[in-house]
């Protein structure tokens, strides 16, 4: 049951998940509950409730104000390094065109081609908008005249989380904020 809210309204009240240490699980994608997942974590003790919505939910016999920050109990020590996904290689190249900086039509391009024993790694594919991988083909870059922006790395899951900050949700809720951003550095 809802105490003056509609069912859209607290569907919208996601909780900002943090680790132990207070610091975002993920960055891109944020890591986020849906209210009901935060409720249930609660209810295992699980999480510690940081902040909170004025929305609240209740039942017959209780009342609780939906969480909008929550920290895990455990600490959860990060995977060094991400899954190699196209998502994570875009992430990685900042959504851009590694040859013109296009960023419109991206896919993925092998910097050895495979026709030529290139294997598909980190360090060896980068983003690149469809004109280009077409243009470039089986070849090189040095024998197309293309150049690469940067070579192609294998990125740690702390240089996605950083390329990650570029690209906030389209929704940040006021209580998240001082959490987001607090180990980035500061400008002098």
């Amino acid at each position: 049951m809802l105490m003056n809210n509609t069912k859209a309204l607290v569907d919208a009240r996601p909780a900002l998940v943090l680790n132990a240490d207070y610091r975002p699980l993920s960055y891109f994608p944020l890591s986020l509950w849906s209210w009901q997942d935060t409720i249930k974590a609660v209810f295992l003790d699980r999480v510690d409730i940081v902040s909170e919505y004025d929305q609240k939910v209740h039942s017959p016999s209780f009342e609780m104000a939906l969480p909008s920050v929550v920290s895990l109990k455990r600490y959860v020590k990060p995977a060094r390094y991400p899954a190699f996904t196209r998502f994570n290689l875009f992430l990685r190249d900042c959504f851009v065109c590694q040859y013109c900086n296009s960023r419109e039509e991206l896919t993925f391009d092998h910097v050895v081609p495979r026709s030529r024993g290139g294997r598909t790694i980190w360090t060896n594919v980068v983003a690149a908008c469809s004109c280009c991988n077409l243009r470039k083909g089986a070849m090189l870059d040095s024998e197309c005249g293309m150049r690469l922006r940067r070579q192609p790395f294998r990125p740690t899951n702390q240089d996605l989380q950083r390329a990650g900050r570029a690209f906030p949700p389209n929704y940040l809720h006021q209580s998240w904020v001082d959490y987001l951003y607090w180990d980035s550095e500061l400008e002098s």
